[in-house]
């Protein structure tokens, strides 16, 4: 098959969707399919270059022009419609690759949506997010607590609280209207988790849930740099890793770590946001942001991981890079997490904000190394569904599915028996 992956970020802008872009990538071409990338611009990189056997191609959007529109200059996110300059530069892109799939995520595939019909590709969505309904993609009303769902008097209020009037009302209204017209265009919509799937209400025989995914040798470790090892505690410890935000859970984090008697130290290991605490308890060690090599690393020697999101985390691959360091995870018990964490076999899952049970959660695990033991092996023993052999298969038959007309009208099954769901 000849794929273009669409993807607004690819590396070296790192996060977990653009790493998810280039595993896929790269195992795809590894399986024999033609594949290349459609990103956007990042200053400094080439227009186009190879990663590998997957060709990369950098494409320039008006809206990338307005740098006043975007809080960080670093990442310039794709707009949630077509963006003018993006879908001629995608028009030139489908013409010299000529795809059978194009298998698009986040907001980048509305600028191919009107491309969709003249390209003759097949249009795979994967929603990492709660994008389709959500201008701001998390899924929290104003920020504070779950949304009960999509209506006009509730979404403007609630993304004028984030972005401001003008930008709230341009982004609110082409979502819901590339939403609508997604619903109609896109072939299959793989959501990474039941919570995502759910939340954005896709249709039945429309989508499957398939998680993000690690690749196989995740747990092959290259050479530790000698320096970001003398960053990490001697002994075994508690980590943490993610943007330190009210919303990854942090302000309970600290809260319930405090309250631990006899707790090892508690290392952070992620980018600082406006939200970010600026006083820590004693004992926690606050590394900011890290290669993802050394990160592999740090899961090695901790203790246990631990992902106290406060909203309903889509797809958390940091529980997927311990399980395949064989730790356990406490977790909450939101969003897409509990697709990942079998309560009391691979982790431990509690209630989203309650520090209390979180602080409890993790001083059985400090108490009970027997316990911590056999989680960390169950972890282990499970990661191979959430790696790429298990899950770039069922992407495969994704594309396969869609390409055959008999085949296309009917109901995909949405999640396999035993199968995960989410990384």
């Amino acid at each position: 098959m000849r794929i273009l992956l669409l993807s607004q970020f690819y590396p070296p802008v790192i996060g977990g969707e653009e790493r998810h872009v280039r595993n896929l990538g790269a195992a795809l071409a590894q399986r024999g399919h033609h594949v290349s990338v459609g990103t956007l611009m990042h200053p400094g990189s080439p227009e186009t270059e190879l990663d590998g056997a997957v060709r990369v191609h950098r494409l320039r959007g008006t809206l990338q022009r307005l740098s006043g529109l975007h809080i960080d200059p670093e990442r310039r996110h794709a707009p949630p419609f077509p963006d003018p300059e993006l879908v001629l530069a995608l028009k030139r892109l489908v013409a010299r690759e000529q795809p059978d799939i194009v298998h698009a995520h986040n907001w980048i595939y509305a600028s191919f949506l009107p491309l969709k019909s003249q390209s003759g590709a097949r249009l795979v969505v994967t929603l990492h997010d709660y994008g389709l309904v959500c201008a701001k993609k998390n899924f929290m009303h104003l920020g504070t607590n779950l949304c009960s769902g999509p209506a006009p008097a509730k979404c403007l209020p609630c993304a004028t609280a984030h972005y401001g009037a003008m930008k709230a009302a341009g982004i609110t209204s082409s979502n819901w209207a590339s939403s609508f017209a997604a619903r109609r265009l896109v072939d299959r919509f793989i959501a990474v988790s039941h919570s995502v799937a759910r939340h954005t209400g896709l249709t039945p025989g429309r989508y499957e849930v398939i998680p993000n995914f690690v690749p196989d040798d995740v747990g092959v470790l290259g050479p530790e740099d000698p320096g970001l090892r003398e960053e990490l505690p001697a002994g075994g410890f508690i980590l943490f890793v993610g943007d330190m935000m009210r919303l990854k859970g942090i302000r309970v984090l600290l809260q319930a770590y405090a309250s631990l008697l006899q707790a090892p130290q508690l290392v952070l290991i992620g980018r600082r946001v406006a939200d970010t605490p600026t006083e820590f308890p004693p004992n926690v060690r606050v590394l900011g942001a890290w290669p993802h090599s050394a990160i592999m690393h740090a899961w090695r020697r901790s203790l246990f991981g631990v992902l106290p999101s406060i909203g309903p985390e889509a797809c958390a691959t940091v529980i997927m890079e311990a399980m395949a360091s064989g730790k356990a995870v406490v977790a909450t018990d939101a969003g897409g997490m509990p697709d990942l964490v079998d309560h009391g076999e691979t982790g431990l899952l509690v209630p989203p904000g309650d520090a209390h049970a979180l602080a409890h959660a993790m001083q059985t695990l400090l108490g009970d190394r027997a316990l911590l033991a056999r989680l960390g092996a169950t972890s282990l023993a499970r990661v191979g569904r959430l790696k790429a052999g298990a899950v770039v298969t069922r992407i495969e038959q994704v594309y396969r599915d869609v390409l055959r007309p008999a085949t296309r009208s009917a109901a995909p099954t949405q999640q396999g028996a035993g199968e995960p769901s989410c990384q």
